[in-house]
């Protein structure tokens, strides 16, 4: 069989994909899960944890259909996330449902009740497990670091065997994904459309500042070109 590529595959609908609301906002195409994915920093990591909700906002990185989240290894869902791949009935791993959004813009209507907000957003469920294969760990490590900035991991000394062993690394195959768009204006009633409220979107963009160096940074070194990328 051959392999899912952007350009040629969906993900399935399932009952927790679809949503029951605004329906025709929900989208599946890989491309457009992949660029809100990949445009993001922070994703909500949600799980139960002694029968309760806990919703964690985390780093992450995505390789290919993959998604990869790290924190240290005391952290109760990341050891709750027992040892991955194909694993034995008694190594379940750890359900889990984790969030990405980004805020395009507010939108401002007539009536309170249809004030909004332009979004992208995509909704993973799956279960997460602990990477355990050393080299898979560091290529996810490298994946976090340059998902935040393209082209850092190269320019940083990598983990050591200590900073290794104090570092859990999770993975969340992208299975049952969806992902969610609000464009557009004000979705006015008729009726309220005479009212003297003023009406519209105010967009809001992410911008970045001139980098700052650091205090101690040692002379003669100058800014790389890819943070001028950014």
């Amino acid at each position: 069989m051959t392999a899912p590529t952007e350009a040629t595959a969906a993900y399935e609908r399932t009952d927790r994909t679809v949503p029951t609301r605004s329906a025709d906002r929900a989208h599946y195409d890989r491309a457009t899960v992949h660029s809100i994915l990949d445009q993001a920093y922070v994703c909500h990591l949600g799980f139960v944890r002694d029968g309760a909700p806990v919703v964690l906002p985390t780093l992450y990185g995505r390789v290919g259909e993959t998604l990869y989240l790290h924190g240290s290894t005391g952290s109760r869902p990341l050891r709750a996330a027992a040892a991955g791949g194909p694993a034995a009935e008694a190594d379940p791993g750890l359900p889990v449902c984790v969030t990405v959004t980004h805020v395009d813009g507010l939108v401002l209507a007539k009536s309170a009740f249809h004030h909004s907000i332009n979004y992208r957003s995509v909704v993973i469920h799956g279960i997460a497990r602990t990477v355990t294969d050393e080299a898979e760990r560091r290529s996810a490590l490298d994946a976090l670091v340059d998902h935040v900035v393209p082209g850092r991991a190269a320019d940083s000394r990598p983990a050591n065997a200590k900073e290794l062993a104090a570092t859990a690394v999770i993975r969340l195959d992208l299975a049952e994904v969806s992902a969610k768009i609000r464009t557009g204006g004000p979705n006015d009633e008729p009726a309220d459309l005479s009212l003297p409220h003023w009406s519209g979107v105010v967009p809001v963009a992410q911008t970045y500042g001139t980098p700052v160096p650091a205090a101690d940074l040692a002379p003669g070194i100058a800014t790389p070109d890819y943070l001028a990328a950014l």
